[in-house]
């Protein structure tokens, strides 16, 4: 522990974002540069507890407080050498993660936590520009091939350890660049494609290959595809969205937010001068309130959105800790994003317990407007509100309610793998599927979750690989697949 008042002195600071009217007018992230002086500062806090509950809030089992020390005493080369022990991708998990470890800080009981996220990305990103991280092939290649199928981070997680154990990983997208959500499902601001195409440069020169636009169950039948290799990754995870079939769900202008928000991330990659879908001079409605939702605020507002109004079915959450989520399970709270503080600064509205009943369309099948009815809790089984219902204008909507499960079409029913209740893929304690030489892992397995969790299961399901193919592994077992957040 290098400051034992620390966490006395030093109050939690986090970087500013940039003002929201300056912002808005361009795709680059949002938050300004955090001094390192004040970093350190900020690792100053941690505690170094007897029993560092961060690490169980954390599915990658990341080494926190060691990291912590260790950029407090300015030796960041070390930093990053315990901060990738466990963690594949931190400038993934360092922009995108909701952080749970902060929300399992002992420090959180009676303070605010440890900025933990920010440490982390912040290590990441000086490893970077100080030449740091370089490619790590491995010394020995074993001759046994593995495909994995899916680039998200949980495909990108088990192809980079397993190429550093040695074996000869070919990598399956259907889409036309590498990355999945991470490419396609996160917007510019959240994320810059830069720190993933940097990634993806150093997993090519340890030995990764890289096939994009092949649908696997498609392009390649399952029995190709188990011919040509010696094992088989399922990390396709849960595309299979949640849809609204409510009267007038044809219209023109209802879209998903997985059919919104591509087009827009290809426009920032040039192949669009602007997106085939988007918001500019209309109101939008966004229905969904977590991240994706947010997502979908930030994209309609930098096109140019005439309004934007986000519906939730669920109550408002509550500002601070509930009794009914103690410390140190994740609790459900009122969050302010980025694209929140965009969306209060435009006039538009988060409106929360509320339904959708009709989408209104004009006399060219456009969507024009969304009927909606106030809704009482779960409790109630979202019951209507008798006298609540009402008329908002809407020109574009966007679906973000979260995803079912993974497509079953093509390639699990050509592979023939058992499937749970809730319609995912099952593994058992070493992530094998019912099919021989097949593993899964991330949302394919696990359903909708965190991009912790996802990398977290790609390094886990490597190690089941690697001991099926050797009899023996030393890759990390980070977590079992039936593991649940602490929430």
């Amino acid at each position: 522990m290098a400051d034992p008042k620390g966490f006395l002195t030093v109050q939690r600071e986090l970087p500013k974002r940039r003002p929201v009217d300056v912002r808005i007018k361009s795709w680059s992230e949002v938050y300004e540069k955090f001094g390192e002086d004040r970093l350190e500062k900020q690792a100053s806090r941690c505690m170094d507890c007897g029993i560092p509950f961060c690490h169980q809030g954390c599915p990658l089992g990341n080494l926190i407080p060691e990291w912590n020390d260790l950029v407090y005493r300015k030796d960041w080369a070390e930093a990053i050498e315990r901060l990738h022990a466990t963690n594949n991708f931190p400038e993934f998990t360092g922009r995108l993660c909701p952080a749970p470890c902060e929300s399992a800080c002992v420090l959180g009981i009676n303070q605010d936590p440890v900025a933990i996220k920010r440490v982390e990305v912040e290590i990441i990103d000086r490893a970077w520009a100080e030449g740091w991280v370089r490619p790590r092939p491995p010394a020995v290649r074993t001759g046994r091939r593995v495909a994995v199928v899916g680039s998200g981070p949980a495909g990108l997680a088990a192809a980079q350890q397993l190429t550093r154990a040695g074996h000869e990983v070919k990598v399956y997208e259907r889409a036309d660049r590498v990355g999945g959500l991470l490419r396609y499902g996160i917007p510019e601001f959240k994320m810059e494609k830069r720190h993933l195409d940097r990634r993806i440069a150093q997993m090519r020169a340890e030995g990764t290959e890289f096939r994009t636009s092949v649908n696997v169950g498609a392009d390649i039948t399952a029995d190709e595809l188990r011919e040509a290799h010696d094992a088989v990754v399922l990390a396709g995870g849960a595309t299979v969205w949640r849809d609204l079939p409510v009267p007038g769900r044809d219209l023109k202008g209802v879209h998903q937010a997985m059919e919104y928000l591509p087009p827009a991330n290809k426009a920032q990659e040039g192949d669009y001068e602007e997106s085939p879908i988007s918001a500019e001079g209309k109101h939008v409605v966004v229905i969904g309130g977590g991240d994706t939702g947010a997502d979908c605020i930030g994209t309609a507002i930098r096109q140019g959105a005439a309004s934007v109004t986000q519906l939730e079915i669920m109550p408002r959450p509550p500002e601070s800790r509930p009794e009914g989520q103690p410390w140190p399970t994740y609790p459900m709270l009122f969050k302010v994003e980025s694209a929140h503080e965009e969306l209060a600064g435009m006039g538009g509205d988060r409106v929360y317990a509320v339904s959708t009943t009709e989408f209104v369309g004009d006399a060219d099948g456009n969507v024009r407007a969304l009927r909606l009815v106030e809704v009482g809790g779960p409790q109630t089984g979202f019951a209507p509100v008798e006298g609540t219902e009402r008329e908002i204008p809407a020109e574009l909507v966007t679906l973000a309610m979260g995803f079912l499960g993974p497509q079953k079409e093509g390639l699990l029913e050509q592979l023939g793998v058992d499937l749970d209740q809730r319609g995912n893929v099952v593994r058992d304690a070493d992530y094998r599927t019912s099919a021989d030489g097949v593993f899964a892992a991330g949302d394919m397995g696990r359903g909708q979750s965190l991009i912790v969790w996802a990398i977290a299961e790609g390094r886990a399901a490597a190690h089941g690989v690697d001991k099926y193919l050797r009899g023996e592994t030393a890759l990390p077992y980070p977590i079992p697949p039936t593991a649940r957040p602490i929430a």
